[in-house]
């Protein structure tokens, strides 16, 4: 028996018939096609996305000025120092102050140290304190206090102007006015017989200061007022100041060279 003919593509066996080709296409569906709900939801998912990534962004906005910012006012001289205004100075000059500051022009006002550069200038001699700020965009004010005379030291052709705490911060080649004169070795403010003559000092009545010709400290225990028309007052050490000054100031009008109110509860004069 000899074979049958042979099959060809889409054929089957016998009947002849051919296979239906299938072919697929992707079609955009409108809008209409999606049902409201599936809109809504989608609409509030957008919305819950974008308020959810909303403060990142506004948080990435904000850094991103301020390092602007920043980089702007401390890497540049856009805000540099151009000026440095002095405040209060009358026995250093304005130059001095802004020698001892130290600050370079230009230098951005926000790195500035002001705490150091008011130490810089408070370590000048008639400075008591100083205090430094910003002035924007470009300006520092050095304001200076400086130190109040309270008495003068005998030295050499001239004298030692020293403050309440013993600190010489000026020379003078006279007597400044108004001044009264302590006669210690070594005026400073850890020396024992400058703080013990400006506790004297201290105590003095108005009668005994415009008396005074100066407050001799020999030692701590032996210290002596000079007045005028050669008179003197032993005053011992400089405890019980306000007592002594009243004893010795009532004794004043007295016929006396010598009053010694040491122990201001036995006064003796001659």
């Amino acid at each position: 028996m000899s074979p049958g003919p042979a099959r060809g593509p889409g054929q089957d066996g016998g009947a002849g018939r051919r296979n239906p080709v299938r072919r697929w296409q992707l079609v955009r569906a409108g809008a209409d096609a999606v049902p409201p709900s599936t809109r809504r939801f989608m609409a509030r998912a957008r919305r819950r996305r974008m308020r959810a990534a909303l403060p990142w962004a506004v948080t990435a906005a904000v850094f991103a000025v301020a390092g602007l910012v920043a980089w702007t006012i401390l890497g540049t001289g856009l805000f540099g120092v151009r000026e440095v205004r002095v405040v209060g100075a009358r026995l250093v000059t304005p130059v001095e102050v802004r020698e001892a500051a130290a600050v370079p022009d230009d230098v951005p006002l926000a790195r500035v140290d002001l705490a150091a550069t008011a130490a810089r200038v408070g370590a000048l001699a008639p400075v008591e304190r100083a205090t430094v700020e910003r002035d924007w965009p470009d300006a520092l004010v050095i304001r200076v206090v400086e130190r109040t005379p309270a008495a003068a030291v005998p030295q050499g052709d001239g004298y030692a102007v020293i403050d309440r705490t013993g600190v010489v911060f000026q020379t003078a080649p006279a007597l400044p006015d108004g001044l009264a004169v302590i006669r210690v070795d070594r005026p400073a403010p850890d020396d024992p017989g400058t703080r013990a003559g400006l506790a004297v000092l201290a105590t003095l009545s108005p009668r005994l200061r415009a008396e005074l010709v100066s407050v001799d400290v020999a030692g701590l225990a032996r210290i002596t007022l000079r007045l005028r028309t050669d008179r003197t007052v032993f005053w011992g050490d400089a405890t019980r100041g306000e007592d002594k000054s009243r004893v010795a100031t009532a004794l004043l009008d007295r016929q006396t060279d010598t009053i010694d109110v040491s122990a201001p509860d036995v006064v003796t004069f001659r």
